[in-house]
């Protein structure tokens, strides 16, 4: 027997869907305008994971333009048909509903596959018995919306040839609430005799469930569970350690047990910084409908997975949940869990003998462009984030320096030149610079100390080490507050809005140390 702890993948991994093949179990996650696009997990139990890739790799993949960070890639789906992976997504910058594929679970995958006449978001596929593929996804009330978020499911032949819609969709669920707000990330399967419909309802905050309808024709007429909704935390007040939980999908293991993943946050004090999370729970099925957690009816802390332990092979993939050193002198590309916001500008970064060298970017953090950015996950609510850095070319308006980053308007910047050093907080974005003090010398060490929702900033020069500001409020920093559906990630970063050439700030490690 194996425990899994919740959260199964910590911080900034929402929207889960989950398939199985043979003893391996895959995960992608929504990643809005983050790039490379939607994180694939690997996992043998369920409760210990590794990051072997990202699906969208390619800017040809994953066009994102200059919109906010959450926008972007909408709830992905990843299935398995006859020896191909499939994973279709929502692209809401530019191109709409699409599929790539690979024999390969960590890729590379396809170019997308853009389906036309495919309306709405949170696409998902299902392969049934026949060998037919049917989408099935989520779109506005076809009669016209009566409030906001009226929409409906409807249902769809896919060709996966050709990548076409056949047939005429079928509008086959709008909730299981009367005048239910956003019916949406729904999936379709065929278990018994039955063909399920699973989806989230209530928005993806305080009301977010999760409500189940079946048939036994793929097409309809569902029947909606009066038990509805089968999982959800709205019930359980403001206090609750574990809020939002919903979007879920299903998995079967090799010994026909059931379970589901599913988003959740842990606020604190009101405040979530690090986004939305991905839970786990079992699943049994009484009178042929599923029950979450039966006689508990919420997210348990630990999950017992009859499964023998995985171990993560961490020396060649990420590992989520765990305190990470990056040496970058000694590392020949980046791992998969870094992130750059938007599509980044060519040639962005190298791996050097003497470390990462961050390219000057021309667009501030604050804007809704391409501003140089290497960064990863916060998945904690106490950590210490550091990086050393060579101030010595940071002259001219050049800078560098690390970040806590929730958006372009919400963030904290830990920001070096070759004289100072400078915490600015952007709230509404507004920039306050909060504290500055003088250094000496050309190598910096820059640390923010994280606690539940504050911050303390420490520079470490020749001439010792220095905590300038300690009690940094970080509320702002919360979706909360900031709005959008994105954790924090933790960044290094470079600027010089008048780079007229390729020049680099240096960067020596990034150290994510969980407390």
């Amino acid at each position: 027997m194996n425990k899994a702890v919740n959260p199964i993948l910590a911080g900034f991994y929402p929207d889960p869907s989950i398939c199985a093949v043979g003893e391996d179990f895959y995960i992608v996650n929504s990643s809005f305008s983050y790039f490379p696009g939607l994180p694939i997990m690997h996992s043998k139990d369920l409760a210990h994971w590794e990051q072997i890739g990202n699906v969208l790799t390619r800017e040809s993949q994953l066009p994102l333009g200059t919109e906010e960070i959450s926008r972007g890639l909408f709830a992905p789906t990843i299935r398995y048909y006859k020896g191909t992976f499939y994973v279709i997504c929502t692209n809401v910058t530019k191109g709409g509903n699409f599929v790539v594929t690979s024999k390969n679970p960590e890729g590379p995958y396809s170019e997308p596959h853009y389906l036309e006449g495919a309306d709405g978001i949170d696409p998902s596929l299902f392969f049934d018995e026949d060998g037919k593929c049917y989408y099935i996804g989520t779109h506005p009330n076809p009669e016209g919306c009566k409030y906001d978020g009226d929409w409906y499911i409807y249902i769809q032949e896919l060709d996966i040839v050709n990548f076409k819609l056949i047939g005429e969709p079928k509008n086959v669920w709008n909730g299981a609430m009367k005048g239910v707000h956003w019916p949406e990330g729904p999936h379709l399967y065929k278990i018994g005799e039955y063909y399920y419909i699973l989806h989230a309802e209530g928005g993806t905050g305080p009301d977010h469930a999760i409500s189940v309808a079946r048939s036994e024709n793929v097409f309809g007429p569902y029947e909606n569970n009066f038990k509805n909704p089968i999982f959800t935390h709205r019930h359980l007040g403001k206090e609750c350690p574990i809020k939002y939980v919903g979007h879920g999908d299903l998995v079967k293991t090799k010994n026909d047990e059931w379970y589901i993943v599913c988003l959740g946050v842990r606020p604190t004090h009101g405040y979530t910084t690090m986004g939305r999370e991905t839970f786990l729970a079992k699943v049994d099925f009484e009178d042929n409908w599923p029950v979450v957690n039966c006689g508990v009816g919420i997210l348990t802390d630990t999950v017992d997975v009859n499964l023998d332990v995985f171990r993560p092979e961490s020396e060649k993939n990420p590992v989520p949940n765990t305190t990470k050193n990056y040496d970058f002198d000694k590392m020949e590309e980046l791992t998969s869990d870094f992130l750059q916001i938007r599509n980044p500008v060519k040639d962005s970064y190298k791996l050097t003998k003497e470390g990462l060298l961050l390219k000057f970017g021309k667009d501030e953090l604050t804007d809704t462009k391409h501003p140089t950015f290497l960064g990863i996950r916060q998945d904690t609510k106490n950590f210490r984030f550091r990086s050393k850095l060579d101030v010595s070319n940071l002259n001219n308006g050049k800078r560098a320096g690390i970040c806590i980053y929730q958006n372009s308007k919400f963030q904290l910047r830990f920001e070096a030149t070759d004289k100072e050093v400078n915490i600015i907080l952007v709230t509404e974005g507004q920039e306050t610079e909060i504290d500055t003090y003088p250094i000496w010398g050309n190598i910096v060490s820059l640390c923010f100390i994280v606690s539940d929702l504050t911050a303390s900033a420490m520079v470490k020069t020749e001439q010792g080490t220095k905590i300038i500001k300690e009690n940094i409020g970080l509320s702002s920093l919360s979706t909360e507050v900031a709005g959008g559906f994105v954790g924090c990630t933790l960044g290094l970063y470079a600027i010089d809005t008048d780079a007229k050439e390729d020049e680099y700030a240096l960067f020596k490690y990034l150290s994510y140390e969980r407390d």
